[in-house]
């Protein structure tokens, strides 16, 4: 016998929120997760996965603006745990206005990002494509978001109502490494509106975070503002930066950079969205 409508409900409202994930993917048929390697994607695709078997793939997509060692990490994580990846490449010139970088430089990425991705996962079976932007996602300037509601895209942990601090718990529960991974957001969110992205410059705030984080900074942004680095860490590893301090100059200044300086108020999301 079929649930009642009122019965499902209830079903649906006791649930916790990863049972409700399992459940909304269940009912949706074959996914195509669009997979960066990060916490968030991670989780979806693992939990799609479990749930969907071979009806559930990874999309990841290769560009100057992500680092070769997030799309390692993706490709790793596919091996792991036999889960079929597909990738796609995309260029700057393959988006128009990008490189000017305007305040809907997001939204300009994702509108041809996710048209690729579509196409891809179409190519293989998949009925739909699935993001992982979370609840946490909706305090911030988001263009991108729109783009994926343009789309069609589907965002199963906004659908369900579950956060950072909730992703990274269930993560735990499914003995995923990438549970306490740093944030990451591509690098051209390190420029300021309207200055100009180049692959080199790409490539300049790549190697200074990497430098970071080896150094052992565990959430780290090189923010750049013309020829000068603007480093923002966690706030209780500042003594670490000032034991560091000279390590950390040089070998950032040598990149190309002419100033190096520290964000008092450490990291954050979003931050070169603050003036807007």
């Amino acid at each position: 016998m079929q649930d009642s409508p009122f019965f499902v409900f209830k079903k649906w409202e006791y649930m916790d929120k990863a049972e409700k994930l399992r459940e909304y993917l269940k009912n949706s048929g074959s996914a195509a997760i669009a997979f960066s390697g990060g916490v968030d994607s991670a989780y979806l695709l693992k939990t799609a996965h479990d749930t969907l078997g071979d009806k559930c793939i990874a999309v990841t997509v290769r560009a100057d603006w992500f680092p070769q060692r997030e799309t390692q990490c993706a490709k790793d994580f596919c091996i792991k745990y036999g889960i079929k990846q597909v990738f796609i490449d995309v260029k700057m010139s393959d988006i128009r206005g990008f490189a000017e970088n305007p305040p809907n430089r997001c939204y300009l990425c994702k509108s041809v990002m996710f048209k690729k991705i579509k196409k891809a996962a179409f190519e293989n079976g998949a009925e739909y494509v699935a993001e992982g932007s979370n609840t946490d996602d909706e305090g911030d300037y988001r263009p991108g978001l729109i783009a994926i509601k343009e789309q069609g895209i589907k965002s199963p942990l906004r659908a369900v109502g579950m956060n950072k601090a909730e992703i990274r718990a269930f993560s735990r529960q499914l003995g995923l490494d990438e549970s306490e991974k740093p944030s990451f957001a591509c690098l051209a969110s390190r420029f300021v509106y309207g200055e100009q992205i180049t692959a080199q410059r790409l490539e300049m705030v790549d190697m200074a975070e990497r430098f970071l984080l080896d150094m052992g900074f565990t959430q780290v942004r090189v923010r750049l503002h013309g020829d000068l680095a603007r480093i923002e860490i966690l706030p209780e590893q500042f003594e670490k930066m000032l034991q560091n301090k000279i390590k950390a100059y040089e070998y950032i200044k040598s990149l190309g950079f002419a100033y190096v300086s520290l964000d008092l108020k450490g990291y954050r999301t979003g931050s070169m969205n603050e003036t807007l």
